[in-house]
């Protein structure tokens, strides 16, 4: 594999069934750098430690819930994108995901394995197009102050 240093997808999954974690790291480690939680505050723990591109919660989780979770990493970890998993089909969990959690993706348990590894497929070039975006953003905002800089030198001499 010569010259392929491309890194693997990193991937963190928050359940509080262990046989779902289980499941999802047997299903998906050879694709993707995987991470597992537990609990929410496992999951900020390894958001704070590692730069995590999706994450993927469940819904009903004993502490907090999957759109709870979410909507308090908001603040120190906007980038991941975020995909919400649940057992029941809760309309409002749907609302208050694409509302407060800012949910890239809502998925209904038992997860179908294609169909889960299309949605981080999409969720992963979202991810790189906002990123690319960014740094664009401010290289252009550099060059942007690089020119006023010589404009002002140029006006003062």
């Amino acid at each position: 594999m010569e010259g392929k240093t491309e890194e693997k997808i990193k991937i963190l999954y928050v359940d509080d069934e262990e046989n779902n974690l289980q499941a999802f790291k047997a299903t998906f480690r050879r694709d993707y750098k995987i991470f597992l939680a537990n609990s929410a505050k496992e999951g900020i723990d390894i958001l704070n430690n590692e730069d995590i591109e999706i994450v993927i919660t469940d819904q009903r989780m004993p502490e907090t819930t999957g759109v709870e979770f979410l909507e308090t990493i908001i603040p120190t970890h906007p980038s991941p994108i975020r995909i919400l998993l649940t057992g029941y089909t809760d309309i409002q969990a749907v609302i208050d995901a694409i509302n407060k959690g800012q949910v890239y993706h809502y998925l209904t348990k038992p997860w179908e394995e294609d169909y889960l590894r299309t949605v981080i497929k999409n969720a992963y070039e979202i991810f790189t197009l906002r990123r690319e975006n960014e740094q664009l953003t401010q290289a252009l905002i550099k060059a942007n102050e690089q020119l006023e800089f010589l404009l002002r030198q140029n006006l003062l001499s």
